[in-house]
C-alpha cells in the first residue's frame, strides 16, 4: 500500500495562498474539526490569539484523490527558485487536440493572473507547450 503525502508551502500569508491554490486546483479549504462551525470558533475555543489565526491553512481535493496541501506561515521571505513545483494540467489529456490544449492553458493563465499569479514565460517547442507562472508569493508552477 502506498503512503499518502501532504504538500506543504512555507509562506507569508497562508489564507491568501490557500484561496489562490484552491481556485487553481479545483480544491476547497479544509473543514474545521468536528463540533466547530468555523475555524475561528475552533481557534477561539482553544485560546489561540487572533494574531495567530492566519498561521496556517489547508486545502483538500473534494474528490479525495489529490494530496492535502498545507500552507504554513514562516518569518523569512522566499529568496531562490523552487526545487520542487506543481505542474497543473489545465489543457486536458493527451487526447485533447494541441490547439485546444493551448487555448485552455492560455485561458487558465489569464484567469490565474487575475487572481494574483504572474506569467513568467511560455514554452512552445516541438509539441511541448506550457506556461511558467508564479503564485501570489512567487512560487513557480507550470500550466500544461
Amino acid at each position: 500500500m502506498a503512503t499518502t503525502v501532504q504538500v506543504t508551502f512555507d509562506c507569508a500569508d497562508p489564507d491568501r495562498l490557500a484561496t489562490f491554490w484552491a481556485s487553481a486546483l479545483g480544491y476547497r479549504k479544509d473543514d474545521p474539526p468536528e463540533g466547530y462551525e468555523s475555524w475561528e470558533a475552533f481557534l477561539k475555543a482553544n485560546g489561540v490569539p487572533e494574531e495567530e489565526w492566519n498561521s496556517a491553512s489547508a486545502i483538500i481535493d473534494p474528490d479525495g484523490v489529490g494530496p492535502r496541501i498545507y500552507f504554513q506561515r514562516v518569518p523569512e521571505p522566499k529568496t531562490v527558485k523552487n526545487r520542487l513545483h506543481l505542474d497543473v494540467n489545465a489543457g486536458g489529456g493527451r487526447g485533447t487536440p494541441a490547439d485546444e490544449r493551448t487555448r485552455r492553458v492560455y485561458a487558465e493563465a489569464d484567469r490565474l493572473a487575475g487572481e494574483g499569479a504572474t506569467k513568467v514565460r511560455v514554452h512552445d517547442d516541438e509539441g511541448e507547450f506550457w506556461v511558467v507562472m508564479t503564485d501570489p508569493e512567487g512560487n513557480e508552477f507550470c500550466l500544461q
